[in-house]
């Protein structure tokens, strides 16, 4: 059946998964090493080493020697990258949400505040930089967002326009503190001089983080100027 793991595929996943934990625990490793720690044999060890390799969750070099050295060529150490140790769980969510308590408990609300600013300022730069490439602001913050790891585009609708955010690395925190939301709406109705309107966040359980756009308004559509003419 799609989707579903055959009793070799499970094993290996979870076999790789304790050759991980294990440089994990006791640091950068040989193959001997695992080997005897997982009893498993050199020749295992080495197929899922490679797999590990080829998805970006470990990284290998020589063994470093200190003293004499022996014959042959020193051993391959296995140490994990970045992306491998963010497989394991993180308590950062939990850090940020304590440390703007903290905030909050010492500061106040202004505090806060002044923090969800300092928030999006990486947005903001990143749009001017990328403003004079760009015809549409709209556009040009959809690419700042991308970079900032927000997986952000935008999408005509009747009245205007809809830019969508479908992943919110902070999340967790902005659940907890809807600050970092109202900083983040206010920046683009800077950005984009529009009076533009929050409809749906991830932090509050939607799907997707959705900010409306309104058209701008012609001279020629405002009711005064209809009604004079």
């Amino acid at each position: 059946m799609p989707g579903v793991q055959s009793p070799v595929a499970e094993s290996d996943a979870s076999t790789r998964d304790r050759v991980v934990r294990s440089i994990l625990q006791h640091g950068p490793s040989t193959a001997s090493e695992l080997a005897q720690r997982l009893q498993l044999t050199p020749a295992a060890v080495r197929r899922h080493l490679s797999v590990l390799i080829e998805v970006g969750h470990l990284t290998s070099r020589q063994q470093r020697v200190y003293g004499q050295r022996g014959r042959g060529r020193p051993a391959m150490v296995f140490a994990l990258t970045d992306a491998g140790r963010e497989q394991f769980p993180h308590g950062y969510d939990a850090l940020a949400i304590d440390a703007l308590g903290f905030v909050r408990d010492a500061l106040g609300q202004q505090g806060v505040d002044e923090f969800a600013g300092h928030f999006v300022d990486g947005v903001q730069r990143r749009f001017a930089e990328l403003r004079g490439e760009y015809d549409n602001p709209t556009d040009a913050l959809v690419q700042a967002l991308n970079d900032a790891g927000f997986v952000a585009s935008v999408h005509p609708v009747a009245t205007g326009k809809q830019l969508c955010q479908h992943h919110c690395p902070v999340a967790q925190v902005a659940a907890e503190f809807p600050e970092l939301c109202e900083a983040e709406t206010r920046v683009f109705a800077e950005l984009l001089d529009s009076h533009v309107q929050r409809l749906a966040t991830i932090a509050h359980g939607d799907g997707v983080c959705t900010t409306h756009v309104p058209r701008p308004v012609r001279p020629s559509d405002h009711p005064n100027r209809k009604a004079a003419s």
